[in-house]
């Protein structure tokens, strides 16, 4: 045990004060060896904890969760593999939000076109507040008034790799994002290959990326999946066909 044995604590005449924190210490040491045994040093976890906290500041600061089905942030854990999450949303204006796993949050991309298997198209991309984890999976109705109002629906979602490189040597995905060159390599269910975002800051706005399809085997400028594909992996419904049942639901209560 890291604190060891304390028998002058454990003594008949050890006040309370003295119990209880041999209790907290012992507490502390359980978490310390579960975290030694994910191989996460305690500081690193702290750290993370934090940075999580303070990149969903503007997510939680966006929504009242009394009033939204979307999740709050909670304690989701990275995978072991990162993931993508493509969710098509039905807003103020209709467009595909693109999602990358990027420490222990999902970094996030409006994309009003949605996304092409053709290189040659090279699709705006608009950087948004970063997501929890749990948003990976949501699919329902954003009620009207509220940030976001609208149909949710999960197009594409699988596992990725960063396949980010700069000067011929491979850098974490983080990197690649301060770097404003991001590549990976999807492995979804509609969407495979490798995709680029890039930085563009056109006409001065720091929110402006675009999304590109690699030129792969992977590529075909005869797909169009947006149009061709419409439903979503969970649930197997389209936009059209889930706000449908978010209307009657709401026209039978």
């Amino acid at each position: 045990m890291l604190f060891g044995e304390c028998p002058e604590i454990l003594g008949p005449t050890a006040p309370s004060a003295a119990a209880v924190l041999l209790i907290l210490l012992l507490l502390f040491e359980a978490i310390l060896d579960i975290l030694e045994s994910e191989g996460i040093p305690f500081i690193i976890h702290m750290e993370g904890m934090m940075k999580k906290g303070e990149k969903l500041k503007e997510y939680t600061g966006k929504r009242d969760f009394s009033k939204t089905p979307e999740p709050k942030a909670g304690s989701g854990k990275s995978s072991k593999k990162p993931i993508f999450v493509i969710q098509q949303h039905d807003a103020s204006h209709m467009h595909f939000d693109f999602r990358l796993e990027v420490g222990e949050v999902l970094a996030s991309w409006a994309v009003p076109k949605g996304p092409s298997t053709s290189p040659r198209d090279k699709r705006l991309a608009v950087r948004t507040e970063d997501h929890p984890l749990e948003y990976a999976d949501f699919e329902g109705f954003i009620p009207e008034g509220k940030y976001g109002a609208g149909v949710v629906i999960v197009w594409d979602t699988g596992e990725f790799e960063n396949a980010s490189r700069k000067d011929g040597q491979e850098i974490s995905l983080a990197k690649a994002l301060e770097e404003g060159n991001v590549k990976v390599r999807l492995h979804g269910k509609k969407l495979k290959g490798g995709y680029a975002l890039i930085h563009t800051k056109m006409r001065g706005d720091e929110k402006t990326w675009l999304l590109v399809k690699e030129n792969d085997e992977d590529a075909d400028a005869r797909r169009n999946p947006v149009s061709t594909e419409p439903k979503s992996v969970l649930s197997g419904k389209t936009i059209e066909e889930m706000k449908r049942r978010m209307q009657k639901g709401e026209r039978s209560r």
